[in-house]
């Protein structure tokens, strides 16, 4: 039996950061027909700003601010990020009158640059990539640097390296464990930053759980040691091993293409009814890689990071995959009939 424990997040109960949260477990009873495992959604896409890294910006400011490192009317924020982080960000920077800086680049897409804006955040766009790795991270956080230089009282969160980013995220563990009372066989993960994973095993092995977690990347990431292609769906992978990372993290893992995302995200629709983000069709894919070394009756949930409304000019769009990949609607109509 699923159970969602209550909404409400520590310093945060007058406001909309009440609602980051106690994200709702969904079964999934369509999307593997044939599969004697049972399967849960984790859909974090329903946290007010629209993804799982609403609570990585919670944790990262109100630590700050704790601490004494940020100060409100004062400060100034300054991160990297292609999308969701900069938009959880900007959601809390917004509400504590802090300015806030987001350094994008030009796989950002549109409508994430207006959701920044809208929330106030002032855009800084990298145009160049990275002369050594071709990547456009490693040219944002050197932006980062330069701003950092050039503004006073700036404050960088940081979120491949802040240890608050995956404390934060270890409340998602603990929810799917009250969820499920304790009865959590398989975690699927897209990583990214790393702290999502970082902070789902911290809390695995603190509490001497069995879950084993499948860490699902992207080809051509660096985040496990292999690189070598550019990727067109942002949202999972990194050009740099993040310092969040660290050796065990994860059982296994799953290297995802750009057209396993769209896959993914094309069945999951057309079979459950979720509308979500790139990575979370890398996860989709991932699973359904493994069906076959999945036990019987093994609980096994899919973390779902954001929502698919930012992807409908790309993931969703038959122009944009069609010009991409050529036609493959079979294989997710193929996948969904099987």
């Amino acid at each position: 039996m699923v159970k969602n424990p209550g909404a409400g997040s520590s310093g945060t109960q007058d406001s909309v950061l009440s609602a980051v949260g106690a994200t709702p477990l969904v079964p999934l009873k369509r999307l593997f027909p044939f599969s004697a495992a049972r399967f849960y959604a984790k859909l974090e896409a329903l946290n007010p700003g629209g993804s799982v890294k609403d609570r990585a910006a919670i944790g990262m400011v109100l630590g700050a601010i704790e601490s004494g490192e940020l100060t409100p009317g004062l400060s100034v924020v300054v991160e990297s990020s292609s999308g969701n982080l900069g938009i959880g960000l900007a959601q809390v920077c917004r509400l504590y009158g802090l300015r806030f800086i987001c350094v994008v680049d030009p796989k950002t897409t549109v409508q994430n640059q207006e959701i920044l804006r809208a929330y106030g955040a002032e855009l800084s766009m990298v145009t160049e990539r990275d002369g050594e790795t071709g990547e456009f991270l490693p040219a944002r956080i050197q932006r980062v640097h330069q701003l950092r230089q050039r503004i006073p009282h700036v404050f960088w969160p940081n979120q491949y390296a802040n240890v608050r980013n995956a404390q934060a995220q270890e409340a998602i563990m603990r929810e799917i464990v009250e969820q499920l009372d304790g009865e959590v066989d398989y975690l699927f993960v897209a990583t990214g930053t790393c702290g999502t994973i970082h902070g789902c095993a911290q809390f695995i092995a603190r509490n001497g759980l069995s879950t084993r977690i499948v860490a699902v990347d992207a080809e051509g990431s660096a985040i496990f040691g292999e690189t070598g292609c550019r990727r067109l769906v942002p949202g999972h992978g990194a050009a740099i091993r993040p310092e969040l990372h660290f050796d065990g993290m994860a059982d296994s893992v799953a290297r995802m293409t750009d057209q396993d995302c769209v896959v993914g995200c094309r069945r999951l629709v057309g079979t459950e009814a979720i509308l979500s983000g790139g990575s979370s069709g890398a996860v989709v894919s991932a699973v359904e890689q493994r069906l076959g070394a999945l036990p019987a009756d093994a609980n096994c949930v899919l973390l779902l990071p954001d929502r698919g409304e930012r992807y409908l000019d790309t993931i969703y769009s038959d122009t944009w995959v069609n010009e991409q990949f050529g036609d493959i609607r079979h294989l997710w109509k193929e996948k969904a009939a099987c």
